[in-house]
């Protein structure tokens, strides 16, 4: 992984609070940065253009990124999202996900007639480059990455025949290659850098000339949000998640969290499922969000905080994020 980051970790104290120490104030630590990344908001836009465009109904295949709230003010929109391509009537426009997509789906696409619109983050479209690349070369591709997550399906299908997953370091012992000189490691890019270097730990431990990707395949966002929740981590009594359930790197963040340091940490989608029990005898609180969560999720539960005393926010920032990637080509007229 790529050692780069930037670790200037800056607590900005709002004003007037003194010692972020003070004998018992409390305070909300606000991770920096957090939210909304540039592959998700990419993939956000692509539908809200395609729907401008369009019109309803328009379908989406799979969840376009992994939150319940996005996905539910998508569908009072007009959206409707199937889990494959035959639920789709021939000729309809369907997007693609943020997560990517097999060779075999589009496939399926285009035997039905369907104009697609592919919404999946450049970031993983690198890592099916390189699914390419390494299976033309002949190589055993050794796939770090969540069995059933629709990302490592997708980068999977572009060489079945290469292609093995390893969820995980448990999984290492179970890899078989037929030659150990020509192994190399991939991954999902929402996975802990921690757990992930682990992985790739064991399995070169196996195999010693495995080889690295040609660039970090955990994407940027991943790995600065992990990077901030490390840094406010040990200072905090509860450090909230803000992100759903299917959303691996929400989930990863709160992994990272507990790791490093904090007392607790819990994942929610909104400000009404944080337990007013998980406040009691806390003096600090960390905030953060997963890389497909809108900010406004976030404001809720810190006036959900304000309410019960944590009204003295201070951000703590490790990286400042300005990369914007381009709409598809058939909608980039549409942004202004």
């Amino acid at each position: 992984m790529s050692s780069a980051i930037p670790l200037n970790v800056g607590i900005a104290r709002s004003a007037g609070t003194g010692t972020i120490d003070a004998e018992g104030a409390k305070r909300v630590l606000l991770a920096e940065p957090r939210g909304y990344c540039a592959g998700v908001d990419r993939a956000v836009e692509t539908v809200e253009k395609a729907l401008e465009k369009h019109g309803a109904p328009l379908y989406v295949r799979k969840e376009i990124v992994h939150n319940r709230h996005v996905v539910e003010t998508l569908r009072e929109r007009g959206v409707i999202f199937v889990d494959e391509t035959d639920e789709v009537p021939e000729g309809a426009v369907l997007v693609f996900s943020a997560h990517g997509v097999s060779p075999a789906v589009h496939e399926a696409a285009a035997t039905r007639n369907l104009h697609t619109i592919d919404a999946t983050c450049p970031l993983v479209t690198k890592v099916h480059q390189e699914a390419k690349r390494f299976a033309r070369d002949d190589f055993d591709i050794l796939l770090i990455g969540h069995e059933g997550h629709e990302e490592v399906e997708g980068t999977a299908g572009e060489a079945p025949d290469h292609v093995q997953l390893v969820d995980g370091p448990d999984a290492v012992d179970r890899v078989r290659v037929r030659d150990e000189n020509k192994v190399i490691w991939l991954s999902q890019t929402t996975l802990s850098v921690d757990e992930t270097m682990e992985t790739v730990q064991r399995l070169r431990e196996r195999f010693p000339s495995l080889q690295d990707p040609p660039s970090d395949d955990i994407c940027y966002a991943t790995q600065n949000r992990q990077v901030a929740v490390k840094a406010m981590a040990p200072e905090c009594d509860l450090v909230i998640v803000v992100g759903s359930r299917n959303s691996s790197n929400s989930v990863r963040l709160v992994e990272v969290a507990l790791n490093a340091g904090a007392r607790a940490a819990h994942l929610v989608d909104y400000a009404r499922e944080v337990d007013p029990a998980w406040l009691d005898g806390v003096r600090t609180v960390g905030i953060t969000s997963g890389a497909s969560v809108p900010e406004i999720l976030v404001r809720g539960v810190l006036d959900m905080l304000a309410e019960h005393g944590f009204g003295d926010v201070q951000s703590v920032t490790t990286a400042n994020e300005t990369l914007v990637f381009a709409l598809p080509r058939e909608l980039r007229a549409a942004r202004s």
